[in-house]
């Protein structure tokens, strides 16, 4: 079955397709592989199908909710749904359960979205691995071993093992762009404030709300859906009225291409399948791409200081911390060493850097880089083997020192799958546009796909099973899963 949401929701429309059989092929799949990837941390299986068969009836009638009419997703369990727990992947919120819906997700359940399920996410958000304490590991769908990254662990997983057409993360500082490149699928932090973000966030100024998918074609649909201003969330930007689906491109696009920033080094692999996919673009779309250079200081210490201090304010103050794990809680403690003034040093240098990347698109339309330097690592850890990073508590920032930037500049930018390093895995190129040019972003990776990565189902899907893989260190029965809310609340 072709797990497209364009594809899908023409044949549920056409009545090709019925939303109850697609609902069970995306349980079969979830209960099939979700044993050994952890993507889900609650399967919501009987409401799921009850909600099918809804779709269904109204089908036969010639009604139809929206585009995505009877199409099941994956939501981060970050985000609020009425009445269903909400973990945050964290033992002090394991009982809640909101009393109101996140915006984003109403409006994909407004244009006919079912929710299957809730994905894991690292505690709080915190991190850029797919580990957790609270879950355990979420594993990579092309070899669980590895991590599936994070912080949106189990949407990136659960996409990338076509568990589910779509699913719905949030990125802070690369937690849509890391997973989706390390799972090989689509994913777009928009303008900061494009999709509405809701309830508050200790980062609410770094913030994002948005789609994975397994093409930009499908990502374009649901930005379509998801964007626009909303009264929960101060930020969010009025409606740019573009039609993100529309990949018409003018031949007179700038683009530079940066192989690395600040100095890092990149790993061969992605350093190899990167370029080849930036030849490749170059010749098959008919537009320069330059090669430039770019002098930026790396903003890890401005970035660290309100990521950090903004746990300070939302949890320092909570005298108990011990029902948050070890990772979450040094996070907490840290918060301590910074002040007012701290921060408000940290938000000046915040808008310096911002400026020298808006500067830069006087000069250029997009920028291509790798979207992480490292391939997928192992599951049970934060960071790769051997590695040395800058901070004693954000380890995950020392390698993925090409996400975070443009959550302090705002940016729109995206993950697009361009390759298979040797050992077989996907690797990202990120695509990043000028502020409130996400349209443009789109657009590009739109076009882009269709000459990168034509392969890019993980052999797991393929397999059905874990056998082949080789060292996996946990067994199928230690990895944490559960089949409905009850059995997990």
């Amino acid at each position: 079955m072709d797990l497209s949401v364009l594809s899908l929701s023409a044949a549920i429309a056409s009545g090709e397709l019925t939303s109850e059989a697609l609902v069970r092929e995306c349980l079969a799949r979830i209960a099939r592989l979700n044993p050994i990837l952890n993507a889900f941390s609650q399967v919501f299986e009987q409401k799921a199908l009850e909600e099918a068969q809804a779709c269904d009836r109204e089908a036969a009638q010639g009604r139809f909710r929206g585009p995505l009419h009877g199409i099941p997703m994956g939501v981060k369990d970050l985000f609020f749904v009425e009445g269903q727990l909400c973990q945050r992947g964290s033992n002090a919120y394991k009982n809640f359960a909101p009393k109101a819906t996140a915006p984003i997700v109403q409006r994909m359940i407004d244009a006919g979205s079912i929710i299957i399920g809730k994905t894991t996410t690292t505690e709080m958000g915190w991190s850029g691995s797919g580990f957790s304490e609270f879950y355990g590991p979420t594993r990579n769908p092309w070899n669980p071993d590895l991590t599936s990254g994070g912080s949106s662990s189990g949407s990136g997983a659960a996409l990338g093992a076509r568990m589910v057409p779509f699913t719905l993360g949030s990125d802070g500082g690369g937690s849509v762009r890391i997973p989706a490149a390390f799972c090989g699928v689509f994913a777009m932090k928009g303008s900061l404030g494009r999709v509405p973000t809701w309830p508050w966030s200790a980062t609410e100024t770094l913030s994002h709300a948005g789609p994975m998918t397994v093409s930009a074609k499908d990502s374009a649909l649901l930005f379509n859906i998801a964007k626009g201003p909303d009264p929960l969330d101060h930020q969010a930007l009025p409606d740019d009225n573009a039609d993100y689906t529309d990949a018409r491109l003018a031949k007179s696009l700038r683009i530079g291409f940066v192989p690395s920033l600040f100095g890092f080094e990149v790993t061969a692999e992605i350093d190899r399948v990167v370029r080849e996919a930036v030849d490749a673009l170059s010749g098959s779309l008919g537009i320069e791409i330059r090669p430039i250079s770019l002098e930026w200081e790396d903003p890890i210490k401005i970035f660290e200081t309100l990521w950090i201090a903004g746990r300070g304010v939302a949890y320092g103050a909570q005298s108990d911390l011990s029902n948050f794990g070890s990772g979450f809680r040094a996070l907490v403690e840290a918060s301590a060493r910074y002040g007012l003034a701290d921060y408000l040093s940290g938000a000046r240098a915040r808008a310096e850097f911002a400026g020298h990347v808006h500067a830069l698109f006087d000069e250029i339309d997009l920028l291509l880089l790798p979207t992480v330097p490292v391939e997928p690592f192992s599951a049970e850890r934060e960071a790769p083997e051997g590695f040395e990073s800058p901070s004693q508590v954000l380890a995950w920032t020392g390698w993925t020192p090409f996400t975070y930037p443009f959550n302090l500049s705002g940016n729109p930018a995206a993950s697009l799958p361009c390759g298979l390093t040797k050992n077989g895995l996907p690797v990202g190129l990120q695509v990043v546009g000028r502020r409130h040019a996400d349209a443009l972003v789109m657009a590009f990776c739109q076009q882009a796909e269709d000459h990168l990565f034509k392969n890019n189902n993980p052999p797991l899907v393929v397999a059905g099973d874990h056998a082949g893989w080789g060292t996996t260190s946990k067994t199928t029965a230690e990895i944490p899963k559960w089949s409905s809310i009850e059995e997990h609340s």
